[in-house]
C-alpha cells in the first residue's frame, strides 16, 4: 500500500476531493479500465492541486504504469501524442485526456529535455522526477485519497513555490521551469521559496538556452493570470527578464512626469494588471504602451520630464519585442496599432468627419481593445480610474456612426473599383486606388454623398484631375 500523508491540513476531509458530477462518470471509467486489467492509475500533477485549492479544472492528467502500448490497446480512440516520453491521448467523451506512463528522466544534457526516458512502474519515482512539490501530487479516484510523497500539501497550506528535491538540480535540468515558477507564483498568489529563489538567480545562463518560443508560451499562460505584475516582477528580481525582455527592465526607476505616481515600469505592470486577462495582445499593449519612454525622455524648462513620439518609438520596439519572441504577424500588427493610436486626444470641437477619421484610421474592429488599453492606462497610473468624460462621449459618437452604418473606409462605399473600371474603360492599377480614396476622403465628411450615382459622378472630376496630373509629371 502508498504511504500518504496529510501535512499540515487539520481536516482531512478537506482532501476529498470532489471531481465535477458531468465528468465523474468519464474519469471514473478511465481509472475502471486500467484497474480491471491489473493497472494502476492515478490523476496526477496540476489537476490534483487545483481540486485541492477548489480551482476549475479544465485538464485531466494520468499518470499509470502501464505501457504506451499497453494503453493504446486499453481504448478504441488514442492518438500517441509524445509516445516517445510516454504520453499517450485517449479520446472518450468528446474529451481528451493525457495518460503518461510512469517515468524516470535520464541526464539532461541542454537545459532543456532528457537525453533518455526510461519507464517505471514506480508512482513515487515518477512524482519525484517533476518540477515544484505543489504538482508532485497524486490522487486515487478509487480510494478518493491524495498521494503526497514530497510535502506538497504542505506547500500548498504555506503558499509556497518549491523545486521537489535540490532547486539546483531541478533548474539545471530544465531552464523554463525558472520561468514557471514565476507564473505559479502570479497564478496562485504564492511566493517563491528562498532556496529555489536562489537557485534561480544561479542558473540563468540555463534559463537563457530556453528557446523563444516555450518562453513565449509560458509568458502568455502569465499574462492570463490575475496579477502578472507578480511573475513579472519576480523576472526582474531573479534576472530572467534581463534575458528576454530588457527593454521592460529597462524602465525600471525610470521616473515620469508630475502626473504619475508611479516609474515607467511599474505604471507599465499596473496597467498590464488592469487589462483584460482574456485578451493577450491588450495586456501585451498595456505592458508595452510606454516602453519607448526611456528612449525619449527630455526635462523641459519647467523641470518635469516630457515623452514626445513615445508612441511611434514605442510601436517600434514592441513589434521587435514581439518578432523575437514569435508571435504572430496578426498579433504583432494588433499591438502596434493599439500603442500607435494610444495618445489620441479628443475635444468636443471634433467633427463629424474627424471621429470617423480616427475610426478609419484605428479601425472599428481595434476601438473597443483602444479604449480598454486607455482604462488599463489610466487604473495603471495610480491616482485615477475609470474613462474621462471625453472618451465616454467619443465612444458615444463611434456608437451612433456605426449604428448609421456610415462609410468608414473604402470597401463601405457603394461603388468599387470594377465599377470604375468598367464605367471609364480603365484598366486595373494606382488610378483606381487614388479615385476611390478620394470619394472616401469626401464621403467621410458627409456621408449622405455615398450614392453610386453621386460618387460616379465625383469619380470622373476625380480622374480627370488625377490624369492632368500626370500629363504634368
Amino acid at each position: 500500500m502508498l504511504n500518504k500523508t496529510v501535512n499540515s491540513i487539520k481536516n482531512q476531509d478537506m482532501l476529498k476531493l470532489h471531481i465535477p458530477t458531468e465528468e465523474q462518470q468519464t474519469i471514473q471509467s478511465i481509472v475502471n479500465t486500467f484497474n480491471k486489467h491489473g493497472f494502476e492509475c492515478y490523476l496526477v500533477g496540476g489537476t490534483v492541486r487545483d481540486f485541492i485549492l477548489g480551482h476549475e479544472n479544465y485538464d485531466y492528467d494520468f499518470a499509470t504504469n502501464a505501457l504506451p502500448d499497453q494503453v493504446m490497446s486499453l481504448f478504441k480512440r488514442v492518438i500517441p501524442t509524445g509516445i516517445k516520453h510516454g504520453t499517450v491521448s485517449v479520446l472518450l467523451n468528446n474529451r481528451v485526456f493525457e495518460i503518461t506512463t510512469y517515468r524516470s528522466d535520464g541526464k539532461y544534457i541542454d537545459g532543456r529535455r532528457p537525453e533518455s526516458v526510461s519507464f517505471s512502474s514506480s508512482l513515487k519515482e515518477d512524482v519525484c522526477r517533476r518540477d515544484f512539490t505543489i504538482n508532485g501530487l497524486a490522487y486515487d479516484i478509487e480510494k478518493n485519497e491524495v498521494v503526497d510523497y514530497v510535502d506538497g500539501i504542505a506547500d500548498i497550506n504555506r503558499k509556497i513555490i518549491r523545486t521537489i528535491g535540490n532547486p539546483m538540480e531541478r533548474f539545471n535540468e530544465d531552464g523554463l521551469r525558472t520561468y514557471r515558477a514565476c507564473r505559479f507564483a502570479a497564478r496562485l498568489g504564492f511566493i517563491i521559496e528562498e532556496r529555489t529563489f536562489n537557485a534561480i538567480l544561479e542558473t540563468r545562463h540555463i534559463a537563457k538556452l530556453v528557446s523563444a518560443e516555450r518562453i513565449r508560451d509560458e509568458f502568455n499562460k502569465l499574462l492570463e493570470t490575475e496579477k502578472p505584475s507578480v511573475g513579472i516582477e519576480y523576472m526582474r528580481n531573479t534576472g530572467l527578464l534581463d534575458l528576454f525582455l530588457p527593454e521592460l527592465s529597462q524602465c525600471y526607476g525610470v521616473a515620469q512626469n508630475r502626473h504619475h505616481l508611479h516609474d515607467i515600469y511599474y505604471h507599465s505592470l499596473y496597467s498590464c494588471d488592469a487589462a483584460p486577462n482574456d485578451d493577450i495582445p491588450v495586456r501585451l499593449a498595456a505592458l508595452f504602451h510606454d516602453i519607448g519612454k526611456v528612449a525619449t525622455k527630455r526635462i523641459g524648462e519647467d523641470n518635469d520630464a516630457t515623452f514626445y513620439n513615445h508612441e511611434v518609438v514605442g510601436a517600434k520596439m514592441a513589434g521587435k519585442i514581439m518578432k523575437r519572441m514569435k508571435y504572430s504577424n496578426e498579433d504583432c500588427d494588433k499591438v502596434n496599432n493599439l500603442i500607435m493610436s494610444h495618445m489620441f486626444h479628443y475635444t468636443d470641437d471634433w467633427s463629424d468627419g474627424a471621429v470617423r477619421r480616427f475610426m478609419r484610421k484605428t479601425g472599428i474592429d481595434n476601438i473597443d481593445d483602444l479604449i480598454k488599453l486607455r482604462l488599463a492606462d489610466r487604473k495603471g497610473n495610480g491616482s485615477r480610474e475609470g474613462l474621462p468624460a471625453p472618451i465616454i462621449k467619443l465612444t458615444e459618437r463611434i456608437a451612433k456612426i456605426i449604428d448609421d452604418e456610415n462609410a468608414i473606409s473604402v470597401k463601405d462605399l457603394k461603388i468599387n473599383g470594377h465599377i470604375l473600371m468598367e464605367h471609364f474603360k480603365l484598366p486595373p492599377g494606382p488610378v483606381i486606388g487614388k479615385i476611390l480614396n478620394e470619394l472616401l476622403e469626401h464621403v467621410l465628411d458627409d456621408p449622405d454623398k455615398n450614392d453610386p450615382e453621386i460618387l460616379l459622378s465625383m469619380s470622373k472630376d476625380i480622374l480627370e484631375a488625377v490624369q492632368e496630373d500626370m500629363r504634368g509629371d
